[in-house]
């Protein structure tokens, strides 16, 4: 392959990441779907590709819906055992930020939300909320009409809006005090503070500090409450299985605070939090390993702020 060619596709490799994260919630699933797009674009007769850009757009775009579909087919995806791949704050494959819906497709909340739109729709929603293509270019994408494509974003926000429910955006400096008061509430046993700091409907999700073969979901502010406050409580049985006694970090995951259990500079856990109105509106547990890998990298290669809890 020319050097042109090479040139052409590392200007879209960052962009076609970003589109393949929020497609599979997966920054490994998303990785071997560029490598894939680009095996594609050096077999192509690239002489007859008018427009790159829009060329890799949609090979990328298919071999991720061929991903999902695959998945959902084998159970993978459908049987409750799965969470989005958080990411640190920065970490490029969150890709473009700069509007509220941006900011919002790839947050840990709506990414899990996904999981219950059809490939399609998720596809639609995708290109249409995080990188604006209009309804033509997504019908040509998709091989779609511009009618189906209007359908079915309808659908994906009528079905993630429903769900959501939440008030105004956060600010991160108001979102991270209400994270630190939260944390301070469960660390010390204070159960009534915790459940005023949740909204009526505050949703919780948990791999079950990866042990848990089925995602553990959670409603209702008392039942909320009372898991947080015994998942919190230090005990030696939890250091073991973190290996060690972990420092508590706050940083950004995905775009929300989150506390970051770290171990001898490992991240052994991660609990992401969704602030809406000076609540805790939803919160997602994550401690499987194989999550946590290119968060825990990325963690590694950055200078923590001190941690909220020297050691838990």
């Amino acid at each position: 392959m020319d050097t042109v060619a090479v040139d052409r596709f590392e200007a879209s490799r960052g962009r076609l990441a970003s589109l393949a994260y929020r497609l599979l919630g997966s920054a490994a699933d998303a990785e071997d779907a560029v490598q894939d797009t680009f095996l594609r674009w050096q077999a192509a007769d690239r002489e007859h590709v008018e427009v790159p850009e829009a060329w890799l757009t949609k090979v990328a775009t298919n071999l991720c819906l061929d991903r999902l579909r695959s998945a959902q087919a084998r159970h993978e995806r459908t049987a409750g055992a799965w969470l989005p791949e958080p990411l640190l704050q920065g970490d490029p494959m969150l890709g473009p930020a700069d509007t509220f819906e941006q900011r919002e497709s790839v947050s840990l909340a709506v990414l899990t939300l996904m999981e219950r739109l059809a490939p399609v729709e998720r596809a639609v929603y995708v290109l249409r909320e995080a990188f604006s293509y209009s309804h033509a270019e997504i019908a040509g994408i998709l091989d779609i009409t511009e009618s189906a494509s209007q359908q079915h974003a309808h659908r994906a926000r009528t079905r993630v809006a429903a769900e959501r429910r939440r008030g105004a955006e956060a600010d991160p400096v108001s979102a991270r005090r209400v994270v630190e008061e939260f944390l301070a509430a469960a660390t010390s046993g204070r159960t009534d503070r915790l459940v005023a700091l949740l909204t009526e409907d505050v949703t919780m999700v948990s791999d079950g500090a990866g042990l848990a073969k089925r995602l553990l979901r959670y409603t209702t502010r008392e039942r909320v409450a009372s898991l947080v406050r015994a998942g919190f409580k230090p005990t030696e049985a939890k250091r073991r299985l973190a290996g060690g006694s972990p420092a508590m970090h706050i940083a950004l995951v995905n775009g929300s605070p989150a506390v970051l259990a770290v171990v001898d500079g490992r991240v052994a856990g991660a609990v992401a939090f969704e602030v809406s109105d000076g609540k805790v509106a939803s919160l997602c547990g994550i401690a499987a390993a194989d999550r946590l890998g290119r968060l825990d990298e990325a963690w590694r290669q950055h200078e923590p702020d001190a941690p909220v809890i020297e050691a838990w």
